[in-house]
């Protein structure tokens, strides 16, 4: 869902819902079976073929404008924004117009055509065009961002950056991924925000930050082992609880930092404890929505809950910032008190099971918050239940309550 996220998978009037599902789907395909990820982005953006066929060619279905195109492969996979030199040299980072402009004619031959199904496209090389340079009139040789003019004749020029910008030696893949990975299970990148790699904004730790891109390319770009590292640190693992020291940091990793779930994974935890699930368009009923293929398929509580637009490939677009309609739609709204009761958990409990009322919010406490009551809390839950106009309803009402909490709906 992330990757899906930054690499702006959705259908539109250009790529057809049938094109958008099976992008996602062979996404989903490469971290199921571990393709590493210099693999993938080279499958990636020298892919030829239909957008059925080849889904990896959706990559330039999705943005067909080359200069766009250009600027999405440098943020997305280099954690470098360029769109400040498409039309002056940029002024906070050391790339120039004839850096963007050279970047971008990678991209110039790029060629498609209809196929014989009206939904999908064939992506080819179509081995003429150039990138002219909009003050000087000059067609642009390719050129790597910050380094050489290779040779590109007789070439795909995409197959020659993708070899380029997967290098174990490139100075900004294997960091700006790894970043990124960072930033997600850590709430701040080490360079912060983590698509806006530059001179002005450097790491806040830039040992660890060059660490983490060697470690990387050490194992040879294996997704899973990059996880498996940044989950078993200590900086991961600390406790959300700051001491008075520390409460103010926000990015030395001294504490975990509280954020709230991701809009997504937030409405599959309510659906999975209420055992309530939504149906979303293209998926079985039961499916989580982080499974959601295509970016445009959304329903009120995940767009209130800032899923991403997937307008851009800017890591900002999915936001986890709390907001008055957020609360006011778990207090009133139908996500929770609706699936509560379709689900009938507490139905079940009582009834099937036979369980007690202690027994029954002891399970709740379990099955929302992992953990069980205190006695004080105790206490309290009973005491909610006795002035409840029967049990079933009060119940209800702590299950509702807990829904609601912050220990729930944030990450900590």
């Amino acid at each position: 869902m992330k990757f899906a996220q930054l690499l702006a998978i959705k259908s539109s009037n250009q790529v057809s819902y049938k094109s958008a599902f099976l992008y996602a789907s062979w996404l989903t395909d490469q971290f199921v079976r571990n393709v590493p990820l210099d693999q993938m982005v080279r499958e990636m953006l020298a892919s030829t073929g239909g957008t059925f066929t080849t889904p990896q060619t959706n990559f330039y279905e999705i943005e067909r404008d080359r200069l766009k195109t250009a600027e999405n492969v440098a943020q997305v996979f280099m954690g470098i924004r360029t769109q400040c030199a498409q039309c002056h040299n940029h002024p906070f980072d050391r790339w120039t117009m004839d850096d963007y402009y050279g970047f971008a004619a990678f991209f110039a031959q790029i060629g498609r055509k209809q196929a014989e199904d009206y939904r999908e496209y064939i992506v080819s090389n179509r081995g003429s065009g150039e990138t002219k340079h909009p003050v000087s009139g000059q067609n642009m040789k390719p050129k790597f961002l910050g380094g050489e003019e290779p040779d590109v004749k007789g070439k795909d020029r995409r197959e020659v950056l993708a070899t380029w910008l997967t290098a174990p030696e490139n100075p900004y893949f294997a960091k700006s991924i790894a970043n990124r990975v960072w930033a997600h299970f850590t709430g701040v990148g080490l360079v912060d925000e983590v698509d806006d790699i530059r001179a002005s904004n450097p790491p806040s730790n830039p040992e660890l930050f060059d660490r983490l891109g060697e470690k990387l390319v050490e194992y040879k770009f294996d997704f899973r082992q990059l996880v498996r590292d940044i989950c078993a640190s200590e900086a991961y693992q600390r406790s959300s609880t700051a001491t008075p020291d520390n409460e103010s940091d926000t990015r030395n990793y001294s504490h975990s930092s509280v954020r709230r779930l991701a809009a997504e994974s937030l409405l599959d935890c309510i659906s999975q404890v209420t055992a309530a699930p939504d149906k979303f368009r293209g998926l079985p009923l039961g499916a989580r929505a982080v499974q959601i293929a295509d970016g445009t398929t959304s329903n009120y509580f995940l767009t209130s809950f800032g899923r991403s637009p997937r307008t851009t490939v800017c890591d900002c677009e999915a936001t986890t910032d709390p907001s008055l309609s957020q609360a006011l739609h778990l207090l009133n709204g139908s996500s929770v008190h609706n699936k509560i009761v379709q689900g009938k958990v507490i139905d079940r409990m009582r009834k099937e099971d036979k369980k007690s009322v202690d027994d029954v919010l002891t399970t709740i406490y379990i099955r929302c918050l992992s953990r069980k009551p205190t006695d004080e809390e105790m206490k309290d839950l009973r005491q909610t239940v006795a002035e409840a106009e029967n049990e079933q309803q009060g119940l209800e009402d702590v299950f509702w309550a807990l829904l609601n909490g912050r220990e729930f709906v944030f990450n900590h």
